[in-house]
């Protein structure tokens, strides 16, 4: 039977990679059918354009686009970068976590949690909405990960559930009372309190400041730019998304020195 761990370090990268492309892969066909109430099974893997069936040989993550210069081999028409992009963003992040955690339970955690992260950015770009059965089926995968994780406890995730997922909700009605319309939608409340299903309530503090932050930014450069000026909506799943890996890949530590030097015990 093969053991991957003991493969030679750049074999186990290999195949890490191959599988962060696979299910990049597989994420492109979810953001593009699921918001569309479409299976992602069936039918199979076909041209945006004119519906023709794409060959196992055309359906490489990543390479194919590159081999086929990103056009159909069929009807010719461009086939979008949207596809490599995500693939690549997959492929990218496995490594990364694969890197930052070898071979452990917080590894199987974390990318479950990156590949519904990246794919509920890009359905929030297109369509301003997060699906539940991902942000929903995550609280659920989060509270059953603390029972077999043991670095983190079912009290911690719970706690980030209600920390996340009450303090959105709390700015989304003080926001309702002062401004009288929705200012921010139930998905991202429902995402935040995913979120810390599977980081824990130590997170919810770097996660809001970092995606605050980061949303800020961009969205002044989105009223600068568009004729709505500061009235223009932009999706702030995204921004939470990063807010979450990037506290993986940097805050955990920092959070952790936080707590522990202010308030120690927790």
């Amino acid at each position: 039977m093969l053991n991957f761990i003991d493969l030679p370090l750049g074999l186990q990268y290999f195949f890490i990679s191959c599988f962060g492309a696979i299910f990049g892969s597989f994420a492109n066909v979810i953001i593009l059918r699921l918001p569309e109430g479409k299976s992602v099974v069936r039918p199979a893997s076909h041209c945006p354009k004119c519906k023709a069936k794409i060959k196992w040989s055309q359906n490489i993550p990543i390479v194919s686009w590159i081999f086929l210069k990103g056009k159909c081999s069929v009807c010719k028409n461009s086939i979008s970068f949207r596809y490599p992009l995500v693939e690549i963003i997959m492929t990218v992040g496995f490594c990364a976590l694969f890197w930052l955690h070898g071979w452990n339970f917080y590894l199987l955690e974390h990318l479950i949690l990156y590949f519904g992260l990246v794919t509920v950015s890009f359905i929030d770009l297109d369509h301003m909405i997060i699906p539940d059965s991902f942000s929903l089926g995550g609280i659920l995968i989060g509270l059953l990960g603390s029972l077999l994780n043991p670095g983190r406890t079912f009290l911690q995730s719970l706690g980030g559930i209600l920390m996340g997922g009450g303090f959105l909700w709390a700015v989304a009605y003080f926001y309702y009372i002062w401004r009288k319309k929705e200012g921010m939608g139930g998905g991202d409340i429902k995402l935040l309190a995913w979120i810390g299903a599977v980081l824990g309530w130590k997170a919810i503090p770097f996660v809001i400041l970092s995606s605050s932050l980061t949303g800020s930014i961009v969205g002044l450069l989105v009223s600068v730019r568009s004729k709505e000026g500061m009235a223009s909506v932009i999706p702030f799943g995204p921004y939470l998304a990063f807010g979450a890996i990037l506290y993986i890949f940097l805050g955990e530590n920092t959070m952790n020195w936080y707590f522990g030097f202010f308030l120690p015990g927790l």
